[in-house]
């Protein structure tokens, strides 16, 4: 996840802020319901006999039942909910400036637990690090939103190349990571099929 993410989910967000108003179920609160899942015991017993594509199935429908299966709040809150940090440092390039942009990812005080609870190993080519692909999720979730309720100019698409060339000039997140086009648009195959199936799970396009 990235920053032209958050600024464009921040202008959706803000375009239906007095809809919000009156939703009892808003997007904060299926941050914070999401985040606590993912710290929570059962979670953390999941993670015992279950692979990180399980958890990940098991993350998306504790948030679905959250949000009485609307589909599109429920993926734009994971988009946030596992975002593996909650600022990003921008280095504008030739400025020598850097700045941290703050991003909406739950209580901070549940920050550290919930990036140690985030599944890592998603690809074969997963790196052998404690992080792995924690970055990965929100990735997946942020474009199986746009490709769920964006139907036209394939915009999920052509979001997810420039976000990766924009992270490359300014040095967002260490630059182009192929892992996350191959995140990207197998969250743009799970937003199509939830179009057509809405019992999908995550599994069925992070299995390809």
């Amino acid at each position: 996840m990235n920053l032209i993410y958050a600024i464009i989910f921040t202008i959706i967000i803000s375009s239906n802020i007095n809809a919000q108003i009156f939703v009892e179920k808003n997007l904060e609160d299926g941050v914070n319901c999401i985040v606590d899942f993912i710290n929570s015991d059962e979670f953390k017993t999941l993670k015992i006999n279950n692979s990180d594509i399980s958890l990940i199935d098991s993350i998306y429908v504790n948030a679905k039942a959250f949000y009485n299966n609307d589909i599109s709040e429920t993926l734009l809150a994971l988009t946030f909910a596992t975002l593996p940090f909650e600022k990003m440092p921008l280095n504008i390039p030739y400025s020598g400036i850097v700045f941290n942009a703050s991003l909406p990812s739950g209580d901070p005080d549940l920050l550290n637990t919930k990036i140690q609870n985030l599944p890592k190993n998603i690809f074969p080519d997963t790196p052998n690090s404690k992080f792995g692909d924690k970055d990965k999720t929100a990735h997946f979730f942020g474009n199986a939103y746009f490709s769920y309720d964006i139907t036209f100019f394939n915009l999920s698409k052509f979001l997810s190349i420039f976000v990766e060339l924009f992270e490359d000039a300014f040095k967002v997140e260490g630059g182009i990571d192929n892992r996350d086009f191959v995140a990207n648009h197998l969250g743009y195959l799970f937003g199509k099929k939830l179009i057509k199936d809405p019992n999908a799970l995550p599994s069925e396009r992070l299995n390809i």
